[in-house]
């Protein structure tokens, strides 16, 4: 297809001297005597990551192996009732006859730089043993190197459409799809709105409601009657943390995106300590480089939109108009008949849930839990990450045969 382009990452330089002339003229905030991560990213580590992101890390070097490691395209996709919109995506196709079509959908901090680890083992199995991907990993809408919207209601069923239209145009009718954060909420809105496309999920984050007698009469005796396993109750302890002491970001993206909007696009220094303060409190000890650091939250600082668009998705969400159809959190949990579901459970995620809680979704078909390993679980723990895909995929995966290979548009 014609408007399917290759695509290599290239920031002008006078954005680069932009960036460095910012850093250098960054004024710190005080800390108090024995501040903690409690209190928010520490300014010693903050200073030395600015300090690294000015003077020693190198951005075109990074663009050269991105380019060389990631086949990048880009092609327009419209919504209805929107603009076209230019997205940005890395395509692996497997060399296997019949590889599965695989969407992987990222999240808020993410970035399609989350496939990189899993991208190579999930599109290099050998289709009889082990099953092969088609791996599509774009940069959603208002993220990355896509570009993103000029109007107001941009939320869930325009991020899932603009996938599912994505995925059609590369000739994958059937795909399944993978993903945590938004990649897992976006994920269920499209087992929601085009379950004849989204065959199957697998998700390595946790969002349900506790099991009703009324609509789960089943799993609600089974909850009642069975006590916690130590994952699910140490998986109550961290949600709980969360949800006291870690979603101050979530309320101010979901209400004030615009007035946050002005330090994260004016300031590297503040959206450099904006993301990693959730590098650092959503991974299970990861030991994050100053270079790893500091390339993450240079794909939001260059990215298209710019980095303010990416915190809207929050606000659009969580005003969706339910009465109207729109696709709420709270739709989004409610079951879907006939797309399998696979969880992946890691202990330091954001919120970590009952077995009996995430099986009132759907057809689960797949269930692990991990010893280690947080919210960025493709980043974190590719090999575990890999593993539970190919497992539930497999010949003796509960998913096994949902999508007879497709071999779409060669790019």
């Amino acid at each position: 297809m014609s408007d399917i382009k290759p695509y290599q990452i290239a920031v002008p330089s006078a954005r680069l001297d932009d960036l460095k002339q910012r850093l250098s003229l960054a004024t710190f905030p005080d800390e108090l005597d024995e501040a903690g991560w409690d209190l928010g990213a520490p300014l010693a580590d903050v200073k030395r990551l600015a300090k690294h992101w000015q003077h020693r890390f190198d951005w075109p070097g990074v663009e050269r192996e991105l380019n060389k490691a990631l086949t990048q395209f880009t092609t327009p996709i419209q919504c209805d009732g929107f603009e076209p919109l230019e997205i940005h995506f890395v395509h692996r196709r497997s060399p296997v006859k019949g590889a599965i079509p695989l969407l992987f959908i990222h999240g808020w901090p993410g970035h399609f730089l989350e496939v990189s680890k899993v991208l190579g083992p999930l599109s290099d199995g050998d289709g009889v043993e082990t099953p092969a991907f088609h791996v599509v990993a774009p940069s959603l809408p208002n993220f990355g190197f896509s570009e993103g919207t000029k109007k107001r209601g941009f939320a869930m069923e325009q991020y899932a459409e603009t996938m599912n239209k994505l995925m059609l145009k590369l000739g994958y009718s059937e795909y399944v799809t993978q993903g945590g954060d938004w990649g897992r909420h976006i994920s269920r809105a499209l087992a929601h709105l085009y379950p004849q496309h989204c065959k199957a999920t697998h998700l390595n984050m946790d969002s349900a409601d506790p099991p009703s007698l009324l609509s789960n009469p089943r799993l609600a005796l089974q909850h009642a009657v069975t006590p916690y396993t130590k994952r699910e109750r140490d998986g109550t302890t961290r949600s709980e943390w969360f949800s006291k002491e870690g979603r101050g970001y979530n309320l101010e993206q979901s209400t004030k995106p615009q007035t946050l909007g002005y330090a994260l696009a004016d300031s590297p220094v503040a959206l450099l300590a904006w993301i990693y303060e959730k590098l650092h409190d959503w991974t299970d000890a990861y030991p994050w480089t100053d270079d790893e650091v500091c390339t993450w939250v240079a794909i939001y600082w260059f990215s298209t939109a710019g980095p303010a668009a990416s915190v809207r998705i929050y606000y659009e969400t969580q005003h969706a108009d339910a009465e109207a159809g729109g696709m709420t959190h709270e739709k989004m949990k409610s079951y879907t008949p006939g797309v399998k579901l696979g969880f992946s459970h890691f202990p330091q995620d954001l919120v970590v849930l009952p077995s009996t809680w995430v099986r009132t979704q759907g057809e689960v078909v797949f269930e692990r839990e991990h010893e280690s390993g947080g919210h960025f679980a493709a980043y974190e723990r590719p090999k575990e990450l890999v593993a539970d895909v190919r497992d539930m995929f497999g010949k003796k995966g509960g998913a096994f045969g949902v999508v007879q290979g497709l071999n779409g548009y060669s790019t």
